[in-house]
């Protein structure tokens, strides 16, 4: 469907402000690539559950489904003609009826340490605010003094908790602080493997919708798509959950797509990565490698 003055095409999304800055960025990107006025992208916030329950890790209420599931039932329904999600919060299996059709370039992947300039510069014992299995293991895993605490919220939501004095510090991602215009805050940590599709926005539709699809296809950026993907397909391999503590990233070039990764106890005491062109023989080989503890982590 092509917009027209009493129809625009209208996009669903979290009312975070990163979420809206997203959306935004997915708005202007369609308006550029067909010329398009103001009038004819429509953005629809939706309030999610996940935006919802800020005092409770997700793996204890339900995990990723919480970002995603009124956003689904307003598109399924009609409300919307898309829904743009930031993909490391989208489950690794979607509906069969719902499709990511695109994704914009991705902005830096990597996690920034707020509040010291290094992890070494952390005085021992320090609070380290984070909901994150993955970010919770790899602290531990290189600093075991550490004090992980539980800090949820969206970007100013934790960097207000830690204003207040709830921890000395915390991580957050590089590409959210950048789209908020927060790009000098933070010191980033190249020594960590960041989530699986950090960085990264992908645009959802109903599947058969070939209209809205034709329309997005514009927008899509197919490097981004292939690294995500393979990302993407590490999770569909190694299996686990919420509560597992996963990092991957793929680099994409002429010559294909290669991806690091890494799995871990949760308490950080053991560690399994590597690298490969195969996300499923990545997957294989990182639990071969694993001890028993490690492997009943995941499904895989």
């Amino acid at each position: 469907m092509a917009p027209s003055p009493s129809r625009p095409f209208r996009i669903g999304t979290r009312g975070s402000p990163l979420a809206l800055a997203q959306a935004a960025m997915a708005a202007e990107a369609l308006r550029a690539a067909h010329g398009w006025d103001e009038a004819a992208v429509e953005i629809v916030p939706v309030t999610t559950t996940g935006d919802r329950i800020q005092d409770r890790p997700l793996a204890e209420v339900g995990g990723k489904a919480l970002w995603t599931r009124e956003l689904d039932r307003c598109l399924r329904d009609g409300r919307t003609d898309a829904s743009v999600h930031s993909m490391k919060d989208v489950e690794t299996f979607r509906p069969h009826a719902l499709a990511v059709a695109a994704m914009l370039a991705r902005a830096d992947p990597r996690d920034r340490l707020v509040g010291a300039a290094s992890l070494d510069a952390l005085r021992r014992g320090a609070r380290v605010g984070t909901s994150s299995p993955r970010r919770r293991a790899q602290l531990l895993a290189r600093r075991p003094d550490l004090a992980i605490v539980t800090m949820r919220g969206n970007v100013h939501t934790r960097l207000a908790k830690l204003g207040r004095g709830d921890a000395d510090a915390t991580l957050l991602a590089a590409a959210g602080l950048d789209r908020l215009g927060l790009g000098e805050i933070g010191a980033v940590l190249d020594e960590l493997i960041p989530a699986p599709a950090q960085g990264a926005i992908g645009i959802e539709l109903r599947a058969g919708d070939e209209a809205a699809r034709a329309l997005v296809a514009a927008i899509d950026h197919e490097p981004t798509r292939r690294c995500v993907d393979a990302e993407r397909a590490f999770l569909a391999a190694i299996g686990g959950d919420c509560r597992s503590a996963v990092a991957a990233l793929a680099t994409c070039d002429d010559g294909g797509v290669r991806l690091r990764a890494e799995i871990l106890a949760p308490d950080g005491t053991e560690a399994q990565s590597g690298a490969s062109a195969d996300p499923a023989e990545l997957a294989r080989r990182l639990l071969a490698a694993a001890s028993p503890r490690l492997r009943a982590m995941f499904a895989g």
